[in-house]
C-alpha cells in the first residue's frame, strides 16, 4: 500500500471536504457533522450544525488556520489527523483540565480519522510520524494527546489509542478518569 502524508494547506481544501464528505462516517453518519471542526466551536452543543460547521472549516483552511495532516492512497485522502498549537483549540481547553499557565509550545492532536476499510492499516502511525518530525523543526516543546480511557472502537478511539502513543515515546502527564494527557518531549 503506498501511502503519502500531506500537511493541510489551502490548496487541499477539497480534498478535506471530499474526505469528510465521502470517505469517513458510512458508520456513523450523525457524525458527519463535525467536520473536525469540534475543538474550534465554542457554541452550546445544541448549536452544532453541520452546514455551519462545513462552511466554518472552509473558512478555518482558507485562513490557513485549520492544521492536520491528511493521508493518501492512489491520490485519495483516506485518513485525517488534526494537530495544531493548543491555543487554537477553544473547546479542548474548556472541557479538558490543562494547565492554561504554560510558557510551553504545545502542539495539540485532537483527533485521527481514518476511512474504514483503511483502518488498522498503520495509517494513524504514518500521520503521528509525521507530525513529530514536522513538529519537532517548528519550535515546540512538546506534542500533546489526549486518549481516551478504556477499551474503545476504532470509531470512538478518534483521539488515538493510548498504544499508539506510547510506541511513539509519549508519556502520561495526567491521567483522569476518561482520559489521559500524554506528550512527547521535543528535541
Amino acid at each position: 500500500m503506498d501511502i503519502i502524508v500531506k500537511p493541510l494547506i489551502p490548496d487541499l481544501l477539497y480534498d478535506y471536504l471530499f474526505f469528510f464528505d465521502h470517505m469517513v462516517f458510512a458508520e456513523h453518519p450523525d457524525w458527519s457533522k463535525c467536520y473536525c471542526y469540534s475543538f474550534h466551536f465554542t457554541g452550546p452543543d445544541e448549536q452544532w450544525n453541520k452546514k455551519e460547521n462545513r462552511t466554518a472549516v472552509i473558512k478555518l483552511i482558507k485562513e490557513d488556520k485549520m492544521r492536520g495532516y491528511l493521508a493518501y492512497s492512489n491520490n485519495k485522502p483516506i485518513g485525517w489527523c488534526n494537530a495544531n498549537n493548543r491555543n487554537n483549540y477553544q473547546r479542548l481547553r474548556r472541557i479538558y483540565e490543562l494547565d492554561d499557565d504554560t510558557k510551553e509550545n504545545i502542539c495539540s492532536i485532537v483527533c485521527f480519522l481514518i476511512s474504514p476499510e483503511f483502518r488498522r492499516k498503520g495509517i494513524a502511525k504514518m500521520l503521528l510520524e509525521r507530525i513529530i518530525e514536522d513538529y519537532s523543526f517548528n519550535n515546540y516543546d512538546y506534542i500533546e494527546a489526549y486518549p481516551m480511557k478504556n477499551e474503545l472502537s476504532c470509531e470512538k478511539n478518534y483521539k488515538g489509542p493510548l498504544s499508539l502513543y506510547k510506541r511513539n515515546n509519549f508519556r502520561i502527564v495526567k491521567a483522569y478518569d476518561n482520559y489521559n494527557v500524554v506528550r512527547r518531549e521535543l528535541i
